[in-house]
This record gives C-alpha cells, sequence and structure tokens, in this order.
C-alpha cells in the first residue's frame, strides 16, 4: 500500500479532545479512546502539504473562497457519487452540526416538529430541541442483526404534525447504508406528504464492499425540490478540527433561507486552513480513500472474528459504512448504566454510552475502529481480560 494506516501516530501534546478526555477528564491514564468519530490517521499528504504552504506564508487574514474551493466539491460529488451539481446550489458552513442548527431555525418555527430516525447521531436533538422545536422520534426496527426504516410509524408521525425530518446517511451509529429502495419508498413519502428533509451525508464517502451510497437528492426532481444536502470531507480525511462544510439544495428558495440564517448567525467568512484543506481533500483524495477504505473494511473482518470467537457475549452490529459501530452488550448481563464504568475502569478501553444516541440503544457501546490495527487488537483484548473477570 501507498499509505501506512498501521502507523501509530502520538497525539499527546496536541489537546486531542479524543485523547485527552478518557484519560484527564476522566482520570483514566492509559485508557485507549475508541469513542468521538475522529481518525487515528494522519490526513492525506495532499491535504498536510496544501496546508502546510499556506501557513509558510505567515500571513492568516480574513479569506474568500476561491471558484476552485467549489469546483473541488462539485468534482468529487460527480466522479464519487454521480452527482452532478452546480455552484449555485451550493453554501458554505462551519460545519455539519452548525448547519443542522441553521436549518432547523431556517425551514421551521417553535413547536413545529423535526423528526429523527433513533438511535441517531446526538447532535440531531439538539439541534432540534435546542432551538425550540419539537422532537419526534421515527425509531428504527432492529431485528438482532440489522437495523430499517419504519415507514409505517413514519407516516404515523407525519400525522401528529411532523414537518421535516433530518435523514442520517449514511447512519451514525447503526453503520446502515440506505439502499436506493429504502429512499425511495422514504422519497415517496415526502413527495407525497410535503416532507422536508434535510440529509446529513458527511458519512456518504465511508462505504464497504456490496453496498452504494445513494444520494437522496439524487433520486428525482421532486424530491430535490424538498430536499437540502450536507456534506463534508471532515470524517472522510479525518479533518473535522478544520471546521469547513457545504450545503447543497437545488431549490432556490430553500437555499437562500439557509443562506440568510448562516447571515444571522455571523458566520460569513470561511476558516482559512479550512477553505485550503477541503480543496485539497475533494481534489486529490481519492487514492488514499480507496486504501483507507480496505483498511477499514479489514478492520471490521478483525473485530467480527475476534468477538464471535473469543467474546461471544459481546455481538458487533456490523456496518455496511462509517469507521463507527454498535456493539451488543446486552448479553454480558449487566445494566446498560453500568457498561461505560465497566469498560473505561475494569477494561481501559473508552467507548461512546449507546444510550446516548436514544433510549433504543441502551445495553450497547459505539466503537470507533477507525484507528491502527495494533490499537484495535489491544483495545479487544483488554475487553476480552475484563469480560472473562465478570466469571
Amino acid at each position: 500500500m501507498k499509505y501506512d494506516f498501521d502507523k501509530v501516530v502520538d497525539r499527546t501534546g496536541t489537546e486531542s479532545l479524543k485523547w485527552v478526555y478518557p484519560r484527564k477528564v476522566l482520570k483514566v491514564e492509559d485508557a485507549i479512546p475508541m469513542w468521538v468519530a475522529d481518525m487515528d490517521f494522519e490526513a492525506p499528504p495532499a491535504v498536510v502539504e496544501a496546508i502546510r504552504r499556506r501557513a509558510a506564508h505567515g500571513v492568516y487574514g480574513y479569506p474568500l473562497i476561491p471558484p476552485s474551493f467549489w469546483q473541488a466539491a462539485i468534482g468529487w460529488l460527480k466522479r464519487r457519487h454521480g452527482w452532478d451539481v452546480r455552484k449555485d446550489w451550493m453554501a458554505k458552513s462551519p460545519g455539519i452540526v452548525p448547519a443542522l442548527n441553521y436549518a432547523v431555525r431556517a425551514f421551521t418555527k417553535p413547536g413545529d416538529g423535526v423528526i429523527i430516525q433513533t438511535p441517531v447521531y446526538f447532535p440531531f436533538y439538539h439541534a432540534v430541541e435546542n432551538n425550540g422545536r419539537r422532537l419526534v422520534r421515527n425509531p428504527l426496527r432492529f431485528d438482532g442483526r440489522r437495523y430499517t426504516m419504519d415507514f409505517g410509524d413514519l407516516e404515523r408521525k407525519l400525522d401528529e404534525g411532523g414537518r421535516m425530518l433530518i435523514l442520517c446517511s449514511p447512519h451514525n451509529p447503526v453503520g446502515r447504508v440506505w439502499t436506493q429502495e429504502e429512499l425511495e419508498g422514504l422519497g415517496r413519502i415526502a413527495v407525497e406528504r410535503d416532507l422536508l428533509v434535510v440529509s446529513d451525508e458527511i458519512h456518504a464517502d465511508l462505504v464497504y464492499s456490496g453496498h452504494r451510497h445513494h444520494v437522496l437528492a439524487a433520486l428525482s426532481p421532486e424530491l430535490a425540490e424538498r430536499t437540502v444536502t450536507c456534506i463534508a470531507p471532515s470524517k472522510t480525511f479525518n479533518i473535522p478540527g478544520l471546521s469547513m462544510a457545504v450545503v447543497i439544495a437545488s431549490n432556490p428558495k430553500l437555499l437562500e433561507a439557509f443562506k440568510d440564517e448562516t447571515e444571522r448567525a455571523g458566520f460569513e467568512l470561511g476558516q482559512v486552513f479550512g477553505i485550503v484543506g477541503f480543496e485539497a481533500a475533494y481534489s486529490q483524495g481519492d487514492d488514499w480513500l480507496d486504501e483507507l477504505l480496505s483498511y477499514l473494511e479489514a478492520n471490521v473482518d478483525f473485530m467480527e472474528k475476534f468477538l464471535e470467537e473469543r467474546i461471544p457475549a459481546i455481538h458487533l452490529v456490523r456496518p455496511e459504512g462509517t469507521y463507527l459501530a454498535l456493539l451488543d452488550c446486552r448479553g454480558l448481563g449487566l445494566e446498560p448504566a453500568a457498561l461505560n464504568d465497566f469498560f473505561l475502569k475494569k477494561a481501559r478501553v473508552y467507548f461512546s454510552d449507546g444510550a446516548m444516541f436514544g433510549e433504543e440503544a441502551a445495553g450497547f457501546v459505539r466503537i470507533n475502529f477507525g484507528c491502527p490495527r495494533v490499537l484495535l487488537v489491544e483495545a479487544l483484548e483488554r475487553v476480552e481480560r475484563a469480560v472473562k473477570e465478570l466469571g
């Protein structure tokens, strides 16, 4: 391989949230962090070099976004997803979480129902509730192996006044890459019931063998009219600290409403290094991503085999995409509230508590396997030893 994903990068001294929090805040000095969605791989060399060149200039004044920035995103979406996008459909955002908050305020009124498909990335809850909207749950169905959408429940929630849905595609934390048929089913409901969909597609590039990401807005012109799509290179290329995302809407009324909200929030200019990193990633990151996907999928295979053979009480909900996965720990016989303490203090591994994504995931934890395999091996072996001590 051209890129060395086995390289262990020492992140001490960088104030990495991922590494500092469990060790310095939670006081488990040797904890292996496998929680927040931040990989332990260096960004692509093209991104590092682009930022280094810009940093060497020495002046970091207010930036304008060059045409090449937009073209990088347009080219990426065409190459990787077959989606033809125009510059006048696009607006910038300092990240997708801010974009979700802007969208909630731009497209709904206080008290309106906003639907989320739980268990789901916890900032979805905050974007709804912190802005005075009514949270409406459309829980996913789980058959013990795989999650699916519940369209019957979605129809009922629309009858109760849901006006907008925030879609997670691919889904964090359940790891689903929605099929075309599933998204078309959602799209039919959206068109028939005049439902606005804000589609968070930040994990769109992280999809494994046998699966394909389908851009919701690309499925039909009617659906595109009521869809706002959020993209960013941050998860794909491990550059979330650069804080740069793009929102896409072919409906000019939706795009203008979104832009108006960003201006009211005071976001007018981009971040110098975020602009540079975004462009370099989308214009030069293809081969790096292809190798990353192979490495991550091998991590999934290793993790699945390890758990089946050595910790059968813990079941991997095998992800179809993302570098995140749910571990079903209900077979351990522990109370859901005790899981985090058990893994952190007994195994010295820090996962994300499943319950933070919704009550449906109580008894689960989310593992971030975007790391060199040696760290994944060490983490799972620690868990194995701790589980054996349970008796």
